[in-house]
């Protein structure tokens, strides 16, 4: 039988799921692509149904490997990759999601995260490097079990699993009801709130905290080992090798396996990751220590991250909430048609704001309209919007970490907007560089399967920093300044807008 030629990605993300064929050089030979609904109950709410991104799951596999037409055994392996900290619970007999996933956008536990705060914050931050905050996964999985009926008591007995999309995903794959594999990795675990980040075991002293029972937990496994075979019939045998959340997944596919090396994801929202090496470095403004990945036996990596919740999402709003676009792609030549943003800025706080402000209680907000204000303005204050929440963490990393980044290296799809790259460069003062390979976050979940498989060597796949593009700054210290001081007033008038418990 010959040698397998491709290794798969599933790439489940906050608004698709896609799944990509990559060969032994690295290139995509095939793509398949289905959104899901984004359900919004409530103000600040934000849900997906679990059955859904399953199926859309399941059909862009078939669809992929029918592109290409590829057999199983043609793919080595398949990794999965994932929005990170969206709760889902699920039947263990019969795989039937048991509530709505709660997404990791969903702000309904804000009031009792700043309750948390102020008992057990310092704890939090030192056992998971992470704030109290409805960000994680631990407030969403308390509020499920206090509000679904039956929900805590079938938990108990085991009949309830809980995950991360990763988790949900995996043991579907693998067989569901019938011997499916309950596991996660140490990168989704780390997002859970319940990790003891160091250890990386779930603590015990946590899950009393969120009174979540240890019996609908997944098992703590590495980045990069075979957790199982599918059972799929367009890939069925074929190894489930890799599990990492989508950010770490992109700092593996854009070769950041050393300190200091730096990435920044612009996808539904912004995602600004730095390697620490195998120490967990306790952030002191406002970001995040978390998991880089574990691959195989090897030590633990660790990594300092700062989240803005909305980048992309905020182009989104542009075109299905306001209709001042027909596509996500027309908004550049939309803020093109004007020179500069006019004075406008808009914030995207549409359920509070992350890191490194931690606001719950920020609300979206545009400011400095006046009669001259046009859509292209808005557009370009929407776009810049991303780049501002990006240098406000990249500087926060810099005191974090002791180190001035040299250059940022992006990707994700708003980086394909070349006047918002050269204005992230503009307001850095540094280089943005973009590798030709711009679907990072997919080619580190294939580098982590085909590693457990010996399908790609242990440094890395082919070329993976092969530069599409830099930018360079063109803007002066006191046009960068000004500009930043009119983002600065227009965030302080959106925070603690609405009435959230501080």
């Amino acid at each position: 039988m010959a040698e397998p030629r491709f290794v798969g990605a599933l790439d489940q993300g906050t608004t698709s799921t896609r799944f990509l064929i990559f060969d032994r050089a690295a290139r995509v030979v095939a793509l398949s692509r289905r959104e899901h609904a984004q359900i919004c109950p409530r103000p600040g709410w934000v849900e997906h149904d679990a059955a859904e991104i399953r199926r859309n799951a399941e059909r862009v596999v078939a669809q992929a490997m029918a592109q290409a037409r590829l057999r199983p055994a043609d793919l080595a392996a398949v990794g999965v990759t994932n929005q990170r900290e969206t709760a889902v619970v699920w039947s263990r007999r019969d795989g039937r999601a048991l509530a709505p996933a709660v997404v990791w956008q969903d702000g309904r536990t804000a009031g009792e995260a700043a309750q948390l705060e102020r008992r057990e914050g310092a704890r939090l931050r030192r056992l998971t490097g992470l704030p109290p905050s409805s960000y994680f996964s631990a407030l969403k999985l308390k509020w499920l079990l206090r509000h679904i009926p039956g929900l805590r008591a079938r938990a108990a007995r085991g009949e309830a699993l809980f995950g991360t999309v990763d988790s949900f995903l995996l043991w579907s794959l693998t067989g569901g009801p019938r011997g499916g594999v309950h596991a996660t990795d140490v990168t989704n675990a780390s997002r859970t709130q319940m990790m003891d980040l160091r250890a990386a075991r779930w603590d015990d002293g946590l899950l009393e905290l969120f009174g979540v029972p240890r019996a609908m937990l997944p098992e703590i496994r590495s980045s990069s080992e075979i957790y199982g075979r599918a059972v799929l019939a367009s890939i069925r045998g074929v190894p489930v090798a890799g599990l990492v959340g989508d950010q770490q997944a992109a700092l593996l596919g854009q070769g950041c396996r050393r300190i200091g090396q730096a990435k920044c994801t612009y996808g539904t929202g912004a995602f600004l990751l730095m390697h620490t090496g195998a120490r967990a470095v306790a952030s002191r403004a406002g970001l995040l220590t978390t998991a880089a990945a574990r691959l195989g036996g090897e030590r633990a990596q660790y990594a300092l991250e700062g989240s803005a919740a909305e980048a992309g999402s905020v182009v989104q709003w542009l075109r299905d909430g306001l209709g001042l676009i027909d596509s996500s792609a027309e908004v550049e030549a939309l803020a093109r048609t004007v020179p500069d943003n006019g004075g406008v800025y808009l914030v995207p706080a549409f359920s509070g704001l992350l890191a490194p402000r931690w606001n719950a209680g920020a609300r979206g907000l545009i400011g400095g309209l006046t009669r001259h204000a046009r859509a292209g303005h808005l557009a370009r204050a929407a776009l810049e919007s991303a780049a501002y929440q990006v240098r406000e963490l990249v500087a926060a990393m810099e005191r974090d970490a002791g180190r001035r980044l040299d250059s940022l290296r992006v990707d994700g799809g708003m980086s394909a907007d070349e006047l918002l790259m050269q204005f992230q460069a503009d307001l850095l003062g540094r280089p943005v560089s973009r590798p030709r390979m711009l679907e990072t976050t997919a080619l580190g979940a294939a580098f982590a399967a085909a590693r457990a498989v010996g399908f790609w060597t242990e440094e890395a796949p082919p070329r993976p920093r092969r530069l599409d593009r830099a930018w360079r700054p063109r803007l002066d210290a006191r046009g960068r300044a000004r500009l930043i001081s009119g983002w600065e007033r227009a965030v302080d008038r959106s925070l603690d807008w609405n009435d959230a418990p501080r």
